[in-house]
């Protein structure tokens, strides 16, 4: 499906009104499907609706497509992300026109007298041509998989062969497959998504996976969230030897494949990602390897970092913990940035924006800066 010169024009026209209240209309879109169609919220983190993130993702991702209709290429990076979460969670292309329906209703109800019939048909043909894209696309990533050796299509049974605890607040699971073949190889910094039954209902979620690949298991490293009705089933509900399903592993926030020298640079349970990163790395490259928490009860995996540096030269360690040395600093940074390193930093928004920062003025390159974030897109 196209989009017309004069449907470009009506898309355009709607840009004040997403900026003023993009917001507005997404968390009424999302009420509107929940409620028309209850299904399609397993697909989502009831938290991230509560805190209002996900609508704000939405409102932002709808805005870009509007801003940049003309040149809908420029969305492409977004457009990966988007397609890697949908392959993840198993959205497939029957699920589209739900979401074409609501989004239109959603406009017509928000927008009122301004969501003209013309405004509507292009939004219509706007949304149809994203979709062709995404359906697409995770058509591809679905058949990938599927072909790799060791991969699959859909849910696999994995057992959870042992737990472990790595701080007060962190437990890392081993899940092996129930039907003992080959595993798919993933990337360090990918996650899988487990298919959990909690009290009564279905719900998934995307965990980083914290080990190198290996072949025999994959390994994720929960937090326990307070509250948190996921993070404390696993915790204290599933034991060694309980079953669990996964979909393959998915995501392209990715350790590169350089030879540059590598900074980690993580707070709390995002250091997740980044443990896979260091395993991977070490003896491959110079690593500076930067991680900040709370405090030393809540220092996941310094036994492993520690190990890893002892072996090898090229992997230098340091921790910042907020109840003696406050927050990250300049400084740090600055001492552990090499020369055309590349930077991946994950952890709480705040975090992240506060290094993005500093990154910016010591100098990095935006190409060599990278993250991710635990749920929907913010900006930081």
């Amino acid at each position: 499906m196209s989009v017309s010169t004069e449907q470009k024009h009506w898309i355009k026209a709607t840009i004040p009104a997403l900026e003023q209240g993009g917001e507005a209309l997404t968390t009424h879109f999302y009420k509107l499907m929940f409620s028309k169609y209850p299904v399609t919220a397993t697909f989502f983190n009831p938290a991230h609706q509560e805190k209002g993130t996900q609508p704000r993702a939405l409102a932002n991702a709808v805005l870009a497509y509007a801003k940049h209709i003309d040149n809908p290429a420029v969305l492409m990076g977004a457009v990966t992300l988007i397609v890697n979460k949908h392959v993840a969670l198993g959205v497939k292309a029957e699920h589209y026109p739900i979401v074409g329906e609501c989004l239109l209703q959603a406009m017509k109800e928000v927008l009122g007298a301004a969501a003209t019939p013309e405004i509507i048909d292009a939004w219509a043909a706007a949304y149809g041509q994203l979709a062709d894209i995404l359906i697409n696309a995770e058509a591809n990533l679905y058949a990938k998989q599927a072909m790799s050796t060791g991969g699959w299509e859909g849910q696999r049974a994995f057992t959870i062969a042992a737990k472990e605890q790595e701080s007060e607040l962190v437990t890392s699971f081993y899940l092996k497959p129930l039907d003992g073949k080959q595993i798919m190889t993933f990337k360090p910094g990918q996650y899988i998504t487990l298919h959990l039954n909690v009290n009564g209902a279905t719900v998934m979620r995307n965990y980083s996976l914290s080990d190198a690949p290996n072949g025999q298991h994959y390994r994720i490293s929960v937090k326990r969230e307070e509250g948190g009705v996921v993070s404390n089933h696993l915790h204290k509900q599933l034991a060694v030897g309980d079953t669990v399903q996964l979909s393959p592993p998915c995501g392209e926030f990715v350790l590169d494949d350089s030879k540059d020298p590598l900074v980690l640079i993580t707070a709390g349970v995002g250091l997740t990602p980044a443990i896979a990163m260091l395993k991977a790395a070490a003896g491959q490259r110079e690593v500076r390897f930067i991680h900040a928490c709370k405090n030393a009860a809540q220092h996941s995996f310094k036994n492993l970092t520690e190990q890893l540096s002892t072996q090898h030269s090229n992997i230098t360690a340091e921790y910042i913990y907020e109840n003696q040395d406050g927050l990250i600093k300049h400084q740090t940074i600055e001492k552990n940035l090499p020369n055309n390193a590349q930077v991946y930093f994950l952890g709480p928004v705040g975090f992240m924006s506060a290094v993005k920062n500093m990154l910016g003025k010591l100098g990095v390159p935006a190409e060599r800066q990278h993250f991710e974030f635990f749920g929907p897109a913010q900006a930081i």
